[in-house]
């Protein structure tokens, strides 16, 4: 599904054309640390940056007799660097060049991801501002509840995804991680301030601890962040999904000229944006659940990550950055039916103001139990007989014994429900 859209900045980050090109500036650097301090001698080094260079079909092709990709990208960088060959890839192990390559894409990825978040608060920001007065029906278990403005809807999605952002500021931070320390960590042939000049010079920071690979503690984090911004979208999808229904209708995705939305029924505007974010935001946070297990390897390393991240990680963050896309686009061009939420505000003929009611007997001196019993007795009354609850109230001795007519009015007033959004507003950083 994703295939048939243009994700071209996302899938150069995978290409196998960056991936080498990474392993080979690390191999390099690495060459040159190892040449200021007189390990290689510089006109070697130098002949190394010159003449280096990979060819992905030749790759492919040692691949094919060595099984080992690193070993097949060694031989045959190799190939282009006469005698100096001796001196690419020593005293390293493929972990060091894999880890920290990896790092380099993940980095480059999650700076993808940041700039769409940003968009999508950009997109949250205006609307709640828009929408910030325009009064709908808040639901509880999918049942009309009490008074809200469709504005707040926006303002705690935006508040929510400010966090998203800040977790995959800490996220990006905890996989800007390299090593090259070796076969199981410890350095033994490779001095710990070649890691160090290496992961300086590519923006990265050294591995405080590290066995063959990195710990995979930090791929989970990344990897379950990406899982929580994806159940944000899902959540932000699921509403407009619900409130495109025929008997709700006060919002819907946009629907093209030209676009289908059954080969059977001609009438149909389905929700097909909202529902694939769905689908795909499932894939995010199965996933995750992987990266949880690669975290549990054999002594100092075993390769049963190995294969699963080559597909959950680029997977994971086409996936989200692709449904961080369509999300924008789907808030950006979202139709909105105000006239349909004043309409079904008044569907359940006033119910929606009855904790007021409630409130304001147990003002008056009447048990909460005892309160709350009149109102639902009411309240019954007008889910079977249909008839307005307030006319229900006015007419009830037992409540006009407590409530005068303007007590049981100014109930109904909407303001009341609505006085602290600019509160709300305040405390979610909208001015």
């Amino acid at each position: 599904m994703i295939q048939r859209y243009a994700l071209p900045k996302m899938e150069k980050i995978w290409s196998q054309e960056n991936k080498f090109e990474k392993m080979l500036q690390i191999e390099i650097l690495t060459i040159e640390a190892l040449s200021k301090s007189s390990k290689i001698p510089k006109k070697s080094y130098l002949n190394i940056k010159k003449k280096a260079k990979f060819d992905i079909e030749r790759i492919e092709e040692l691949e094919r007799k060595t099984k080992h990709d690193i070993v097949a990208f060694i031989n045959n960088v190799s190939e282009s660097l006469g005698k100096d060959a001796r001196y690419f890839h020593m005293g390293l192990t493929s972990n060091d060049i894999l880890d920290t390559s990896l790092a380099i894409q993940l980095v480059e990825a999650i700076d993808l991801i940041i700039e769409e978040v940003k968009s999508l608060l950009e997109i949250l920001l205006k609307k709640a501002k828009k929408y910030k007065k325009t009064i709908c029906v808040g639901r509880t278990h999918g049942i009309h509840a009490e008074p809200i403005t469709f504005g707040l809807k926006f303002a705690l999605w935006y508040d929510e995804t400010k966090r998203n952002l800040k977790r995959l500021e800490e996220a990006r931070e905890i996989i800007r991680v390299g090593k090259l320390s070796g076969a199981v960590g410890t350095y033994a042939h490779m001095e710990p301030r070649v890691e160090k000049y290496v992961c300086d010079k590519l923006k990265l920071i050294p591995s405080s601890s590290s066995t063959q690979v990195i710990p995979r503690d930090r791929h989970a984090q990344y990897m379950y962040t990406f899982a929580l911004v994806g159940s944000t979208l899902d959540k932000i999808v699921t509403e407009i999904r619900h409130l495109q229904k025929t008997e709700v209708l006060e919002a819907e995705e946009s629907f093209s000229k030209g676009q289908k939305g059954s080969s059977a029924m001609p009438h149909k505007k389905n929700p097909i944006t909202c529902e694939r974010v769905t689908g795909l935001a499932r894939l995010l946070k199965a996933n995750a659940q992987i990266s949880l297990d690669n975290i549990n390897l054999w002594h100092e390393r075993d390769i049963s990550h190995s294969s699963v991240e080559r597909i959950i990680l680029p997977d994971s963050t086409m996936t989200l950055y692709y449904i961080l896309q369509q999300t924008n686009h789907i808030l950006s061009n979202m139709v909105v039916y105000p006239q349909n939420m004043i309409k079904n505000l008044a569907k359940t003929n006033g119910l929606i103001f009855s904790q007021k009611i409630l409130l304001e007997l147990m003002d008056k001196g009447v048990s909460r139990p005892e309160a709350y019993n009149m109102v639902q007795r009411c309240a019954m009354i007008v889910w079977q007989t249909k008839r307005e609850f307030k006319e229900v109230l006015l007419h009830d001795s037992k409540i006009r014994k407590h409530l005068s007519n303007n007590v049981i009015e100014s109930c109904f007033d909407i303001k009341y429900y609505t006085r602290f959004i600019e509160r709300i507003y305040k405390e979610v950083g909208i001015i």
